[in-house]
């Protein structure tokens, strides 16, 4: 008898940056970044994914005191309206504050290379999300086999998050879609999601709007909610645990398509 299908838990993209690839500067304001939270939640998403730096390519670094500076305020805020939050951070001084104002998730875009940060996720009772990445985005991986070194990448981060005493009920994995791979390894992570599963951990995938995909849509980064919303579906096939994406009522029909079809049969 087949599974039951469950949605997955859709995570909306909140960029707190001037430079983030998509829709960098719209949000940076406290009362912009708020708003948009807020009508993230009104259109399906179920936690807010709030980032201060940018992952684009070619992005400059941000001190962490800036980081705080545009993030804080935004999670201490959605949290006090009843908002679940995720704080997207490399940076455990950020993680921490952020989790101290309330956010239940730590998006760790650094896969767990900062031993502080585990540590932080260790000493709270928050989810971890551990994302794949060798490099800023786009950036040649330089991988022998994309499927299995991504496997084994995630393997060693999910055991040092371990080893400092994350509990693993509480670890997410994420492949690092657009992150240090090409479109072709994208595509072929995307078909092999099983085999870069870690011990039946959670699994988060996040492919909104992201370059790989603009080569079947012509304009702006927007224009790729379409196929971001389809991509998102067939990964709910795939029963992942979470998609993060920036427009969540698309992606929640495209969703709702499938569960109906599911029921149906």
């Amino acid at each position: 008898m087949p599974k039951p299908f469950i949605a997955p838990v859709v995570f909306g993209v909140l960029n707190v940056t001037p430079d983030s690839f998509s829709d960098g500067g719209r949000h940076a304001a406290p009362d912009a970044a708020v708003g948009h939270g807020q009508a993230l939640i009104r259109a399906g998403a179920d936690v807010v994914d709030v980032g201060g730096e940018s992952t684009r390519p070619g992005a400059q670094p941000v001190d962490p005191q800036e980081e705080l500076r545009r993030v804080l305020p935004v999670v201490e805020r959605l949290v006090s309206g009843g908002i679940r939050v995720s704080i997207d951070t490399r940076r455990a001084a950020v993680a921490e504050a952020a989790v101290a104002a309330g956010a239940t998730t730590v998006n760790d875009v650094d896969g767990g290379r900062d031993p502080g940060l585990l540590r932080v996720a260790a000493a709270n009772p928050v989810d971890l999300v551990l994302m794949h990445s060798r490099g800023p985005a786009a950036r040649d991986g330089r991988y022998q086999d994309v499927v299995r070194d991504t496997a084994a990448d995630l393997r060693r981060s999910v055991d040092a998050a371990l080893a400092a005493g994350v509990p693993a009920e509480r670890i997410v994995v994420d492949p690092g879609i657009g992150f240090s791979k090409s479109a072709e390894e994208n595509w072929r992570l995307l078909a092999h999601l099983d085999a870069v599963r870690v011990d039946d951990l959670r699994m988060l995938v996040g492919v909104s709007r992201k370059r790989f995909l603009g080569e079947l849509v012509d304009g702006a980064p927007e224009t790729r909610d379409g196929v971001t919303a389809v991509l998102s579906a067939l990964l709910a096939e795939q029963r992942v645990w979470g998609v993060r994406v920036h427009d969540p009522a698309t992606t929640v029909s495209a969703i709702e398509v499938v569960r109906r079809m599911r029921a149906a049969a």
